[in-house]
């Protein structure tokens, strides 16, 4: 069952130099519980993307649905259904961890009861317990992107999309970020899209991989599938497919795009 499906998605900004398209034409579709990988180099289109499934940005064009919710036309009803981490996140660094995840969830309409609950049982299920009264300000990179996620969780999600999530983390981090995705998909079934450079990281932690270029799909399939394909081998690396796919390196005769 699809649980976000886009046709034709389009976003063009209006610069003193012209338009510029920044996702020219993104078909998309993600199963519920899939971890699906959107990859792409430096201004293929990611972030933009994101933006446009979570309602921080109008489309230009196409359509979409997140969750049976129309893009368009009940956006109220996309962000009750997904949850969103970006770049560079969002917490005050002036208060504590506790008094951050009630507001968000006083945000969400909770009662001051209700929030102070949840955020006990986020803190228990994204290991936050002890910090709960640790200044946000005095957390490690690792700390701040697990209560970045927690808030993100706070009105139950049936998606959640994180962009970029691990970058600047150090690897026992990154490791603890993956089983962390991975619990959240399969305690709850919840669908996860994230955007990462990292190609190990996709390798390992992606269902399902979609590479932009240029504003568009490039290919789609399974990590094996696209090393397969692109890089010749199923011991290919996914970097090698990668820069295939993007025109950055050598390319199979046949460069159709792939699904699997």
């Amino acid at each position: 069952m699809a649980v976000i499906s886009a046709a034709g998605l389009a976003r063009t900004f209006q610069t003193k130099r012209g338009p510029v398209e920044a996702v020219r034409c993104v078909d998309l579709t993600v199963r519920e519980g899939e971890i699906l990988g959107l990859l792409g180099p430096n201004g293929a289109g990611k972030t933009t993307t994101l933006r446009m499934l979570t309602t921080l940005l109008k489309p230009t064009g196409g359509a979409a649905t997140v969750a049976g919710h129309d893009l368009t036309t009940d956006a109220a009803g996309v962000r009750r259904s997904c949850g969103y981490v970006a770049q560079s996140g969002g917490v005050d660094p002036q208060i504590s961890v506790r008094e951050e995840l009630v507001t968000q969830g006083r945000l969400y309409r909770l009662t001051r009861a209700q929030a102070s609950e949840r955020a006990e049982e986020l803190a228990r299920e994204l290991g936050l317990t002890e910090l709960l009264d640790r200044r946000c300000g005095s957390l490690s990179g690792g700390q701040r992107r697990r209560l970045d996620i927690a808030m993100a969780l706070t009105h139950r999600p049936k998606v959640l999309f994180l962009d970029e999530p691990t970058t600047g983390l150090d690897p026992g981090s990154r490791a603890d970020l993956w089983d962390l995705v991975r619990g959240l998909r399969d305690r709850h079934g919840t669908t996860v899209v994230l955007t990462t450079h990292y190609l190990d990281e996709a390798d390992a932690l992606a269902d399902r991989l979609v590479i932009v270029d240029r504003g568009v799909v490039a290919a789609e399939g399974t990590p094996s599938a696209l090393k397969l394909r692109y890089g010749g081998s199923i011991d290919a690396s996914l970097q090698d497919a990668f820069l295939a796919i993007t025109g950055r390196g050598p390319a199979p005769a046949d460069t159709a795009p792939v699904a699997v």
